[in-house]
């Protein structure tokens, strides 16, 4: 009876952090392929998802390997947010 009064919550929680999670990985790739940070919708990715890693800035090194960009603070990101969910 009681996980049948939670059972919207948890859906609720699973839908925000999967929207949470699909953003965060948008920005990983797009920053990992070297997307045109001017380009609309680069931009709105990165807008967007600022608030989210906030709590995460300067937290790990971004590397850079043959024009790819491996950003680490936005894995790290994810796993918080996979482990809070």
């Amino acid at each position: 009876m009681l996980s049948l009064m939670f059972a919207p919550i948890q859906a609720l929680v699973s839908i925000i952090i999967g929207a949470i999670e699909f953003f965060l990985g948008i920005r990983f790739l797009l920053r990992l392929l070297g997307a045109n940070p001017n380009a609309p919708f680069v931009q709105w990715i990165y807008d967007m998802t600022q608030p989210l890693m906030a709590p995460f800035e300067n937290l790990l090194p971004t590397s850079r390997v043959e024009g790819f960009v491996f950003d680490f603070t936005v894995l790290f990101a994810l796993g918080v947010y996979v482990f809070l969910g």
